[in-house]
């Protein structure tokens, strides 16, 4: 019991170390590519690209119905089970619906071409541009259905290659042809990526499960409930970005010009965005096990907890150096003129010690395909947030949007976490309680150190707390884990095979 336990918790540090370094990846990359394109496309450039790109997301985000996602808890159920002739026909299922959606939205992108021009540009047609763009709406719907299938197989190997793949795919392929075509190479640019993205996760897939062209009639009656939990998930996410659009839109009128905006979204990507890529893992690796097993109370608390410990124990360290290096990184990354938001950022942090626990909550609703359950609680969410940014602004100024998404998250769980014990008895476990207490303690103790003045003290004191927070990781993640073991074990074959 105690060596399979030992391998449970050694797969779930495994996999978010895996996928949290792929995005980290990502992230460098992306910044590296991003230096390069303003230098070649200019500020307007980079506004046309980033204009184009948000419209793709936006048209296959409404008519992809969620797929990508909610085939994941189906396929993970069927695969589970060793039912492979069930799962071979569900994935016959799963790639219908999937070309649908993406007629579906090729077709929009078409037909809406002139009223996205119009919505989206004060300037110019781009009808055209966005007839061209329509074959990468498709694509990414097809790349979708595809990643649900490898996800939901337990491919994670095979999905981390696609990934680094895609990404350095995009610095190689995106520079050349801004290089020689200027601005007149970002719908090109878009709509190749959208095919080697495709054509990577194909390869994988297509390997694994090969087309069958013969199919059975009435695949797509098959997938109804695959595409209702979707459609919830589509519909919260839609709900999320009008919340968003909501704060900043507010933020604008309020703070009297875009400063305000920009300070604020600057620090919501460093603490949401950068600081949240530890938690890449739950929809590749977390969920599709969660769904496997949600039939078991047992084990779905057992599976649930363990993530909650791993995650945690694994993005405690890093947010403590990140609120003592927020004045350092600022400036490096952007530049002085964002230093400002460094307060704001700095209290946001503590929503990511939150959401290490409230997120893994929040997917037993999802794996449960409690779709009308999921839309209400991101829904409350969404009010409550917009309620707090509103009232933290207007009574502390940016530091009080920082306070805001804190306590957002606090809220979040609050809620979940209640949703989840009566509705599914989902039990936190004594052990989260005691990691969550110490390492949110010791974020605490780094931020307070914060507000001393002396450099030396500040420092000194904060490193040193942000050491004892990696050492008390460390530690437990040894005692719990036999991967220390044999990356110790793999090193010394190693040597003894140079010796």
């Amino acid at each position: 019991m105690k060596e399979e336990s030992s391998e449970n918790y050694g797969h779930v540090l495994k996999y978010t170390g895996v996928f949290g370094g792929v995005q980290g990846l990502n992230i460098i990359v992306s910044l590296v590519r991003n230096k390069l394109i303003a230098v070649l496309l200019g500020p307007e450039g980079m506004g046309l690209a980033s204009l184009f790109n948000s419209t793709v997301n936006f048209v296959s985000q409404a008519t992809n119905f969620g797929i990508s996602f909610s085939a994941v808890k189906h396929i993970s159920e069927l695969y589970d089970r060793g039912d492979d002739a069930a799962l071979s026909h569900f994935i016959k299922v799963v790639r219908a619906w999937s070309l649908l959606t993406a007629l579906l939205g090729m077709l929009v992108c078409i037909v809406a071409g002139p009223l996205l021009s119009n919505y989206t540009f004060a300037w110019g047609d781009h009808t055209l541009h966005f007839v061209l763009l329509a074959p990468a709406v498709a694509l990414i719907a097809i790349t979708g259905g595809e990643t649900a299938v490898l996800k939901g197989t337990r491919q994670l190997r095979s999905l981390a290659v696609v990934q680094i793949y895609a990404v350095l795919s995009a610095l190689v392929i995106s520079i050349p042809i801004y290089y020689i075509f200027g601005q007149a190479g970002i719908v090109p640019v878009i709509v190749l990526m959208a095919l080697v993205t495709m054509l990577l996760t194909v390869r994988h897939s297509y390997r694994l499960f090969p087309v069958r062209l013969r199919g059975e009639k009435g695949l797509l009656g098959e997938g109804m409930a695959m595409v209702r939990l979707g459609v919830a998930f589509l519909i919260a996410g839609i709900m999320g970005s009008g919340a968003e659009m909501l704060i900043r839109s507010f933020l604008n009128v309020s703070g009297g010009d875009l400063d305000v905006v920009g300070l604020y979204n600057a620090g919501f990507m460093l603490t949401i965005t950068y600081a949240g890529m530890v938690f890449s893992a739950m929809e590749t690796d977390y969920f599709p096990r969660l769904s496997a097993v949600n039939g078991d109370v047992a084990a779905t608390n057992l599976t649930v907890n363990r993530q909650i410990e791993v995650s945690l124990l694994i993005v405690s360290p890093m947010l403590a150096a990140l609120i003592i290096a927020l004045p350092v990184l600022i400036p490096l990354l952007f530049s002085a003129k964002f230093l400002p938001m460094v307060g704001m950022a700095q209290v946001a942090v503590f929503s990511m010690y939150v959401k290490a626990v409230s997120l893994p909550v929040s997917y037993v609703t999802l794996a449960k395909g409690d779709s009308v359950g999921y839309m209400v609680l991101e829904a409350v969410y969404d009010v409550v947030l917009v309620l707090l940014i509103v009232f933290g602004y207007r009574n502390w100024g940016l530091l009080g949007t920082g306070v805001a998404l804190s306590l957002s998250y606090l809220f979040d769980l609050l809620l979940v976490g209640a949703y989840a014990y009566l509705r599914f008895h989902y039990r936190l476990s004594t052990l989260v309680l005691q990691y969550a207490a110490i390492q949110f303690s010791l974020g605490v103790a780094v931020y307070i150190v914060t507000l001393i003045d002396n450099p030396l003290i500040y420092w000194s004191l904060g490193l040193l707390l942000c050491l004892v927070s990696l050492l008390i990781s460390v530690y437990i993640l040894h005692q719990k884990t036999s991967l220390w073991a044999s990356l110790t074990k793999k090193l010394k074959d190693r040597f003894h095979r140079h010796a």
